[in-house]
């Protein structure tokens, strides 16, 4: 019998509660389902605009447009195990959010495997798509004063890392850029994740296992945080949003925490493109809008 590798779990039981394969066995229906629903999103409320914020040719990002004036943006990260997925996919909550008055966001960065199996390039992307739609914001009609991040999986890792970005002191800008995340079935400290199967493609370090763990930083983070994750994850997800939502209230830190009774990893995804499912309550709220 193999030994415990990280809490109460063997490197088997590990491996498998970072599988989403293992949990989730539909997986490639619903992430199929997902691309189609994009598509006749798109069909519907019209093609995003496309725009650069950086000079490599993944750096782009797709702006689904609101009708409203100076309206709030609401970036839209996906996941993929830090390895797959590309923006066009996960545009399927473009007509909930802009029929409600806001603009979707959803960027394009490398996948780990093309920048050397760092996670750290990455954020820096996702960073500077952020920081990019700030300064650009009347470009396409939006409030840089009303900017959020919602994200799923591996992307709610890479907006936990938004979360603990020191906008003022490295990049001279409001310390409170981004005014609040919805963060969907995300990782939050990387040593488990780093002890199983992903550290075959993901070269993790002592450096990047800490500084790109949210849950390590607390201090740095200074907007309300939504937190929702499916029954049906594997209990090692689940654990996740349940240990950063108690550390977050701990702390004093504004946060609200709700698990979706029957949806597992990537069925939660699709509750992001509707107004009466978990993400899509708790995206609009954030927002401060209502369903149109």
């Amino acid at each position: 019998m193999s030994g415990k590798v990280y809490l109460d779990l063997d490197q088997k039981a590990l491996d498998d509660a970072y599988d989403q394969q293992v949990w989730a066995p539909n997986s490639k229906l619903v992430n199929a389902r997902l691309a189609a629903l994009s598509e006749t999103t798109r069909q519907r409320i019209g093609a995003p605009t496309r725009v650069a914020y950086g000079p490599a040719p993944v750096e782009g990002m797709d702006i689904y447009r609101t009708s409203e004036p100076n309206a709030p943006i609401l970036f839209y990260i996906h996941g993929g195990a830090w390895k797959a997925h590309v923006a066009r996919d996960h545009g399927y909550p473009a007509e909930m959010v802009t029929r409600a008055g806001a603009h979707l966001l959803v960027p394009d960065f490398s996948p780990v495997q093309d920048v050397g199996g760092s996670l750290f390039p990455m954020v820096d992307q996702v960073r500077r798509s952020v920081i990019w739609a700030y300064q650009n914001a009347e470009s396409f009609g939006g409030d840089r004063n009303r900017l959020y991040v919602s994200a799923r999986s591996s992307g709610a890792h890479l907006a936990g890392c938004l979360a603990i970005t020191d906008w003022a002191g490295e990049h001279g800008l409001p310390a409170d850029l981004v005014k609040g995340y919805v963060l969907q079935s995300g990782m939050y400290d990387l040593r488990g994740p780093r002890l199983s199967k992903r550290g075959a493609y993901v070269n993790f370090t002592d450096e990047m296992e800490h500084e790109l763990s949210a849950m390590r930083h607390l201090h740095r983070i200074n907007a309300p945080i939504a937190m929702v994750y499916g029954s049906l994850e594997s209990p090692e997800f689940q654990r996740q949003s349940r240990d950063f939502a108690a550390a977050l209230a701990a702390a004093g830190k504004p946060v609200t925490l709700e698990m979706a009774e029957g949806y597992n990893h990537f069925e939660i995804g699709e509750t992001a493109a509707n107004p009466y499912g978990a993400a899509g309550r708790a995206m609009l709220a954030m927002l401060g809008l209502r369903p149109r």
